[in-house]
């Protein structure tokens, strides 16, 4: 009985050392394998993030050719101040928004982008607001009167498929070109996301038809539009080359 009641003991005593031993290899490994991965997640967003600035401006590309179009068509990158001031110690396309979001306004690092395609200047900003469930993000692009708009994308965390992530898609996303920011008066209104019956052909409502079902989320790209853009008047108003339709 003594001798079974050893055995028994080694057994289990065996069991629990090697299934420590293998929690331990396999947590090193997975955790080498994240950190070598990290350099290519790092560089894959980075990519895709100049994707997304080009599309704006009609620049379609893969990630493996986002840098070189991006260095042809991105000719400035601006770090600005709520004052519409340069901060050339910050480097723009560093910029976390979502970091910056969290500052009061006056703390806030505003990244703008200056493209020129074929003779022809455009500003693109970056976007980030809330959707229904999580945060909505994206860029816009105007032209260089800058009130009319060129292109514009969006992406999300976590909106309901077929409702709220439908902001994706490339009808939503063409409804945005060509309107206009300003309204007749020369107030900044943004462009919104509204219910009914809108005239896509009319470029001056600064309106778009909103995603059936998905009214919070088209709530929130309209919030976040017309507050990230207000960010940057202050920018515009002091280009003396820049006519922008303020009264």
């Amino acid at each position: 009985m003594e001798e079974k009641s050893v055995n028994k003991t080694n057994s289990n005593g065996y069991t629990f050392m090697f299934a420590v031993i293998l929690v331990v290899v396999v947590a090193s490994v997975l955790a080498f394998t994240a950190t070598s991965l990290q350099p290519t997640q790092r560089e894959n967003v980075r990519q895709e993030k100049m994707q997304n600035i080009l599309a704006t401006v009609g620049i379609e590309t893969d990630r493996p050719g986002a840098q070189k179009l991006y260095d042809q068509y991105i000719v400035e990158e601006l770090a600005l101040n709520q004052n519409g001031e340069v901060d050339e110690s910050k480097n723009a396309f560093e910029v976390d928004l979502a970091k910056e979001l969290k500052k009061p306004v006056e703390e806030q690092t505003f990244p703008l982008y200056i493209a020129e395609v074929e003779g022809k200047r455009y500003y693109v900003l970056p976007l980030r607001g809330n959707g229904l469930w999580n945060a909505i993000f994206g860029y816009i692009s105007l032209k260089d009167d800058v009130n009319t708009i060129k292109g514009a994308t969006f992406d999300h965390l976590g909106e309901t498929p077929g409702l709220g992530a439908e902001i994706t898609k490339q009808w939503f996303k063409e409804a945005f070109e060509e309107e206009k920011i300003f309204d007749s008066n020369g107030n900044l209104v943004g462009v919104s996301v509204v219910k009914g019956n809108i005239d896509a052909s009319d470029k001056d409502d600064n309106k778009v038809d909103a995603i059936s079902g998905a009214t919070i989320t088209g709530d929130g790209v309209s919030d976040m539009i017309s507050e990230r853009l207000k960010r940057y008047l202050p920018y515009f108003e002091k280009q003396k080359d820049i006519k922008v339709a303020i009264k």
